[in-house]
């Protein structure tokens, strides 16, 4: 194996295991789960790069970024008793899904000539989608698994055919661990609704 092979080999099981821990933590509401999201995108960020996903590169540097945000948003609410869940009207999914379908078109758009990105739409798709369910996550809106639920899944895809395999499995486990984020995160929604 070459040096830049077990770079990469590295960086992919880096990604796979604070990635795991990003979800893991996030579902039980533990704010250290930003601290591990962020080495994740930062691993991601890399390998997205490398593999011509370019969105996808560029979605894991924001993550980085978001990582912030969301510790300080959850530490910020947490400060104020245990980390409240809300949820959003479906006319809010309906105009954040059209904003974000328009946005993914312009941008595969501009992606599609030459050999930049091997799936423009795809990975504009996930891209946008992905923006709009980490600041989800981050305002602690249950709706949030739901999206990655169905990223994740397309994401499986995209890095199986791109032939990032520790990638792939990262997607594939966390289709799964959305889904128990989900459920999790609607037991302490519909608690919160039952007058005490």
């Amino acid at each position: 194996m070459t040096l830049e092979g077990g770079l990469l080999a590295l960086l992919n099981a880096l990604a796979l295991a604070t990635g795991v821990a990003y979800a893991v933590l996030a579902a039980r509401r533990n704010r250290l789960c930003w601290i591990a999201g962020a080495i994740s995108s930062a691993c991601a960020a890399f390998l997205s790069a490398v593999n011509q996903l370019p969105m996808q590169a560029a979605l894991q540097v924001f993550y980085v970024g978001m990582s912030a945000f969301g510790w300080w948003s959850w530490v910020r609410s947490s400060t104020e008793g245990e980390l409240k869940v809300s949820a959003w009207s479906l006319a809010w999914h309906v105009v954040a899904a059209v904003a974000m379908v328009a946005i993914s078109l312009l941008s595969a758009w501009w992606l599609a000539p030459g050999d930049v990105a091997a799936w423009p739409l795809l990975d504009s798709l996930t891209t946008w989608f992905s923006l709009l369910a980490t600041w989800l996550a981050a305002r602690a809106k249950l709706e949030n698994w739901l999206y990655w639920i169905i990223i994740n899944g397309v994401m499986v895809f995209l890095f199986y055919e791109q032939q990032v395999w520790g990638m792939a499995l990262l997607s594939l486990i966390l289709v799964g661990i959305a889904a128990a984020g989900y459920i999790a995160w609607r037991r302490k929604y519909q608690a919160q609704e039952v007058p005490a």
